[in-house]
């Protein structure tokens, strides 16, 4: 059986990087590499950005793209980067769509770049999760995998919690 993950990057938080000049915050590039480097991580993965947007401007339109690239995906493992305001929203359509894979989405409350960012972590426990769950999906933040209909984000303490 195949042991590569396939990592699709949707944008997020996870991805987004500092303007000095104007105070906001954009989108460059995937920090997906410096990340699994920094990890030390052998796992066979394959990365491929699907998208870089705030989770709050996904549409159906961009949903419907993050299904197709999983149906399409010769991999079983996949994981998602993605943004923690609509991450639920878009492990329900996952799941409607019935594929027999293990498919975990994660992200970050606080951006990579920032150097206090959960991205890491969170990245570390999907790249775990992803190689020993049964085929699903699933959303890992925080140490914790949740099935996608037993999760929720909890708006004040910034902490996904079980439902």
């Amino acid at each position: 059986m195949d042991k590569s993950i396939s990592i699709f990057v949707t944008g997020g938080t996870f991805d987004k990087e500092y303007d000095e000049i104007n105070g906001q915050l954009y989108f460059k590039e995937t920090h997906l590499q410096e990340i699994l480097k920094l990890g030390r991580c052998t796992v066979p993965v394959e990365i491929d950005t699907l998208m870089m947007i705030d989770s709050l401007q996904m549409t159906p339109h961009h949903r419907s793209r993050i299904v197709d690239a999983c149906r399409t995906c010769r991999h079983h493992r996949i994981i998602i980067t993605h943004g923690t305001d609509t991450m639920v929203d878009t492990a329900k359509v996952l799941a409607e769509a019935g594929m027999d894979k293990t498919i975990i989405l994660t992200g970050a409350m606080i951006p990579y770049k920032f150097g206090s960012s959960d991205g890491l972590f969170n990245m570390g426990c999907s790249l775990s999760f992803v190689q020993t769950l049964p085929p699903g999906v699933y959303v890992a933040m925080n140490g914790r995998y949740f099935s996608w209909d037993k999760v929720r984000k909890n708006r004040i303490t910034g902490i996904f919690e079980e439902i």
